[in-house]
């Protein structure tokens, strides 16, 4: 380099890495991930009757549907869980999956025109999309409490927590991680695959069925329940609601098996998404 010539900071090169930008790149964009996540609050509720009300609207109507029909109609056990408390706590921890994982899963399809047009780390938009609907289920979560200490008080509701509340931020975040894995890598297929995106909607819908939203794991038949725990989301659910209303079924083995995979998946989509984020600018 001759004297007096600048360093760049940043060089924009067309080879691709699996290892994506570094934490430092990453970090420098930080006002753009925060400008994002308001962003996607301004979309999703601007010119709308009930606003930011909608964070609580949808899961209540939600949470009044599925006690009327698995509860009241159908009669699906929930344990010894009031059935309120039961349906709440899956809804909110099911939405963060869900919302998490197909929001991600259109990473490349939502952005193509401002991937093509300005560099930054292409990661700052699933990020922003996972740390919305992080914020939208800590409002939920909070208004759960609610209802739990209402229940407590009111309803003789007695909750054997123990030391089992403090693995809860452990259950969410690798809900989260699972989600935002799961969607990092089907965001390259929507991208390469249009159809993708239909399955992508009907996926998320059948898979909830095999998850224990509506149903505690403990009143699943025997010769059945494998079924169910070979979806490393089921550990997940059992813990959390085992850790906010004290009762659940999880073994150290199954939780094992749970954070193993969202470990690898979330790791082996950053490495595709990373790998593949340039590439498929020309092909959406």
């Amino acid at each position: 380099m001759a004297v007096g010539e600048k360093k760049w900071e940043w060089e924009i090169q067309a080879k691709t890495s699996y290892l994506g930008p570094g934490f430092k790149e990453l970090w420098s964009y930080r006002h753009l991930l925060v400008n994002q996540v308001r962003r996607h609050f301004i979309l999703n509720y601007q010119q709308t009757v009930l606003g930011p009300l909608w964070v609580l609207f949808q899961p209540i109507i939600t949470l009044i549907t599925y006690v009327l029909v698995f509860n009241k109609l159908v009669g699906i056990s929930t344990g010894g869980m009031p059935p309120v408390l039961f349906y709440f706590a899956g809804i909110v921890l099911w939405n963060f999956f869900s919302d998490s994982f197909t929001g991600t899963s259109t990473t490349f399809r939502e952005n193509a025109e401002v991937f093509s047009k300005v560099y930054f780390p292409r990661l700052i938009m699933p990020f922003s999309v996972v740390t919305t609907h992080f914020l939208r289920f800590m409002i939920q979560l909070l208004f759960l409490f609610l209802g739990i200490a209402y229940y407590t008080v009111f309803q003789d509701f007695s909750p054997d927590l123990s030391l089992w509340v403090a693995t809860f931020p452990l259950a969410v975040l690798t809900v989260g991680a699972m989600g935002m894995g799961l969607g990092l890598t089907f965001s390259v297929l929507t991208a390469k695959y249009r159809d993708m995106t239909n399955l992508v909607g009907l996926g998320i819908r059948l898979f909830m069925f095999v998850t224990p939203v509506i149903y505690p794991l403990s009143t699943r038949p025997d010769e059945y329940r494998w079924v169910v725990l070979l979806n490393p989301l089921t550990p997940l659910f059992e813990l959390f609601r085992l850790a906010v209303l004290g009762e659940g079924t999880v073994t150290m083995l199954q939780l094992t098996y749970s954070m193993v995979f969202a470990v690898v998946i979330l790791l082996g989509s950053l490495l595709i998404f990373n790998k593949q984020g340039d590439k498929l600018i020309d092909v959406v």
